[in-house]
């Protein structure tokens, strides 16, 4: 399975300015299984340590000897660990947090070591302050399969490469075609088992109790890793994620949670799980102007699942629904396009908002900043009114408007309508 991030990892072996790396990741997205075909494929040898529950590892930072650790790492792993032509894993390292502080004495005592960490509870514990080597690695994070990705997992590479030679305009006749694919992603999400059994085995049953079951591993780990008197509010902010995102506005309210609940009860619940990339949060902004930093509110925001498939397994959505429907994509007040949307701008590196008018009804569903700043509409259907983002884009900003929908790809003189399967790379390729 191509996984986009691999060119990533790539830039990083063959940087002259390499640390040692983090991989961080939510649970389930193939943080393992990317870094372990990266280093059978591009090194010699692959010294591989799984720090949870492993006893040969837990006493092993009594200090930050690096000869000392990369004989041990060769001990445990019975491979020969050479400069440059081994990839040293560090998997689940957040069980031993001095593992984390080493990183700081390899990247500045012995940078020649190739090494790499991974965990999904990784976050967490960069937040506790316990000892994480700030300044002293390489950061990536591997988010669920995009759509794009999804394409190439399931042989549809031609199509992928007409996407990526920018022909906008060739798309009206392959409309049907990204349309059912485009259904069967929303069905499946970006989870790499998932996707795989899917391709291979289309059995959509097998498919939906897959999700199912990582969604319990979900539930079993909150009971695992969070402390007894945070653990209620995380199942409650859980639990209330789809239905926020049912609502007309999908802004996220503490007292829907539960009943007079205010940001101080619920912030710390909510913190835990963008740390461990299981939602990911979109703020709103006062202004669409350059830098939307700057007009960044952080008590109005929504909250999204960290995968559009995992949306459809939670809230039990027939799969019929989903891949033989209709008008599917309308279904849900739009929640399941807004969740695909912010999950593709994300995947690509891009932070997204949102903005809302207090004084009006104008809403923008999302706001990114790239060389320029772009408001976009989100419509998950073909029958079409842009009055929000007509009326900003025509207010003498200077800005120019996107709409992402099922409808043919056209411009207009104040705005681009963008057919929803093109997001990915039509995002990336702005500016």
């Amino acid at each position: 399975m191509e996984r986009d991030l691999y060119r990533d990892l790539l830039k990083w072996k063959n940087s002259p300015y390499r640390k040692p790396l983090v991989l961080f990741g939510a649970r389930q997205t193939g943080k393992t299984w990317l870094l372990k075909e990266f280093g059978h494929r591009e090194y010699k040898n692959l010294a591989y340590i799984n720090c949870d529950n492993n006893p040969d590892i837990t006493g092993l930072f009594f200090d930050f000897n690096i000869e000392r650790l990369i004989r041990s790492f060769s001990v445990i792993t019975e491979q020969i660990i050479q400069k440059h032509d081994t990839l040293i894993i560090l998997d689940e390292v957040q069980e031993v947090p001095m593992a984390l502080t080493a990183l700081k004495y390899f990247s500045e005592n012995a940078p020649e070591y190739h090494i790499a960490v991974a965990g999904s509870f990784l976050g967490i514990n960069v937040h506790k302050g316990s000892g994480y080597p700030v300044g002293k690695v390489d950061e990536l994070y591997l988010y669920p399969l995009s759509f794009l990705e999804f394409l190439k997992a399931s042989g549809n590479n031609s199509l992928v490469e007409m996407m990526q030679e920018h022909h906008w305009t060739e798309f009206a006749p392959l409309h049907e075609r990204c349309r059912d694919l485009l259904r069967q992603y929303y069905f499946t999400g970006g989870m790499p088992e998932v996707v795989q059994h899917y391709v291979i085995n289309r059995d959509v049953q097998e498919v939906r109790n897959i999700q199912r079951r990582i969604l319990r591993d979900y539930r079993s780990d909150f009971s695992k890793h969070i402390p007894a008197p945070l653990l209620s509010k995380v199942n409650l902010v859980w639990d209330s994620i789809p239905s926020h995102l049912a609502k007309e506005n999908k802004k996220f309210v503490y007292g829907a949670v539960k009943k007079g609940a205010r940001a101080k009860d619920l912030e710390d619940a909510i913190q835990w799980l963008l740390d461990t990339g299981l939602v990911f949060k979109v703020n709103r902004v006062s202004k669409i102007e350059m830098p939307l930093k700057f007009y960044e509110e952080f008590g109005s925001f929504k909250l999204f699942l960290n995968d559009l498939g995992l949306l459809g397994a939670m809230v039990d959505v027939p799969i019929r629904m989903i891949l033989l429907k209709d008008n599917f994509l309308e279904e849900y007040k739009g929640a399941f396009t807004e969740q695909y949307v912010g999950q593709q701008l994300t995947a690509v590196g891009i932070k997204p908002y949102y903005y809302t008018n207090e004084r009006s009804t104008l809403e923008i569903d999302f706001v990114i900043q790239k060389e320029n700043v772009y408001p976009i509409e989100v419509k998950a259907e073909e029958n079409l009114r842009s009055k929000s983002l007509r009326t900003i884009v025509t207010s003498g900003n200077n800005l120019t408007g996107w709409r992402f929908s099922m409808s043919d790809y056209r411009v207009q003189d104040w705005m681009i309508n963008i057919p929803l399967y093109l997001v990915q790379e039509w995002v990336t390729a702005a500016d």
